[in-house]
C-alpha cells in the first residue's frame, strides 16, 4: 500500500485547511488510518484515527471538535479537515495505515506517507 499526503502549505490562526491521503496498491476494505502530526522538536503523534471497516473514529483531546477524518472510499482518499486552526498545529503531517478489522490509536502503523508541512502563522 502507498501512500501520498497532499494539501499541507501555509494558513492564518483560525483558519482552515484539509489534507488529503490517496491511497494505492491496495483496496482499504479492512484498515484503520490515521493522520499523525510532528511538532518542530517533538515526537510524532496519533492525533486522528478512523477504521475503514466500520466508520469508527477517535480524536485526541487537543483536535477534537476542530479536525475530522473522513473517508472517500471510491477515490481510496482519507481527508483531514482542519478548522480553527491554532499556531501549535504547525508541523508535518503524516498518513499511516495498518491491516486491521479494529481501530488502531496507537502508533503501530505498517504504512506511511512521506509527510506534509503545515505552518500556521499569521
Amino acid at each position: 500500500l502507498q501512500l501520498v499526503e497532499s494539501g499541507g502549505g501555509l494558513v492564518q490562526p483560525g483558519g482552515s485547511l484539509r489534507l488529503s491521503c490517496s491511497a494505492s496498491g491496495g483496496i482499504l476494505d479492512e484498515y484503520s488510518m490515521a493522520w499523525f502530526h510532528q511538532a518542530p522538536g517533538k515526537e510524532r503523534e496519533g492525533i486522528a484515527f478512523l477504521s475503514t471497516s466500520d466508520g469508527r473514529t477517535f480524536y485526541r483531546s487537543r483536535v477534537e471538535g476542530r479536525f475530522t477524518i473522513s473517508i472517500d472510499s471510491a477515490k481510496s482518499t482519507v481527508y483531514l479537515e482542519m478548522n480553527n486552526v491554532k499556531p501549535e498545529d504547525t508541523g508535518e503531517y503524516l498518513c499511516g495505515a495498518v491491516d486491521s478489522a479494529w481501530l488502531v490509536i496507537t502508533g503501530e502503523y505498517a504504512y506511511w506517507g512521506q509527510g506534509i508541512q503545515v505552518t500556521v502563522s499569521s
